[in-house]
């Protein structure tokens, strides 16, 4: 097996994707520099590790992903939305909606991923125009929602919240609807979550995964 290889702050390239790990990790190390986190995206990689990690960029496959035109609602959201309980908006609360992903308690995890420095690169690339959040809110207080990041006519999702039942779903699902409305193709979910295979993501080899990369590289999107 090839061995994981770093990266150097004085360099923005890559290993090839083919050198990634059985589980996708491809390199480790380098800095969160913009440019080098949207080089990566750009070529169907990204960062995710937690405080006790160096850096690792990731390169999974199979990737899990949604096509906006198979959205699936289940009923019971469905009943909620037509209430019309939460106001959606997007973009309003950008560093907070992070913050609260961060402190979101997950069963299947310890800790975070989403790191002060997470949320510095984040929200620098959120002023750049490149990184976006969808959110849910309730008497005037953000309750739910998420944030991602748009690479041609794909938005990578990195992480949603719920502080009320149902409030990020919600959020999600007029999401896709912007997405769709605004000509995008899928939703890029990177990895399995049983949270988004209920609205029908699934499982598609990396290769396909850059190849939709490829042309909506070719064809960008705004949000």
């Amino acid at each position: 097996m090839i061995p994981i290889r770093p990266l150097f702050n004085n360099s923005y390239e890559f290993p090839p994707y083919e050198d990634a790990t059985e589980d996708g990790l491809l390199a480790y190390g380098g800095d969160l520099d913009t440019k080098r986190v949207m080089l990566g995206y750009k070529q169907g990689i990204f960062p995710w590790f937690d405080d006790r990690d160096p850096i690792l960029w990731w390169s999974p496959d199979p990737r899990f992903i949604l096509d906006i035109n198979e959205l699936k609602i289940p009923k019971s959201l469905k009943r909620t939305i037509k209430k019309n309980i939460f106001e959606v908006k997007y973009n309003t609360a950008f560093v907070s909606v992070m913050i609260e992903c961060a402190n979101a308690k997950r069963a299947d995890q310890e800790g975070t991923w989403i790191v002060p420095e997470m949320i510095e690169c984040y929200s620098e690339l959120h002023s750049q125009g490149h990184a976006h959040s969808f959110e849910a809110w309730l008497d005037g207080e953000l309750v739910g929602g998420g944030y991602g990041v748009v690479i041609g006519d794909i938005f990578c999702g990195e992480s949603m919240f719920a502080k009320i039942s149902d409030a990020s779903k919600v959020a999600f699902v007029a999401l896709v609807e912007r997405l769709k409305q605004n000509g995008f193709n899928i939703i890029d979910s990177q990895v399995y979550t049983e949270h988004l295979e209920k609205f029908g993501a699934k499982h598609i080899s990396r290769e396909e995964y850059l190849e939709y990369l490829k042309q909506g590289l070719l064809h960008p999107k705004s949000f």
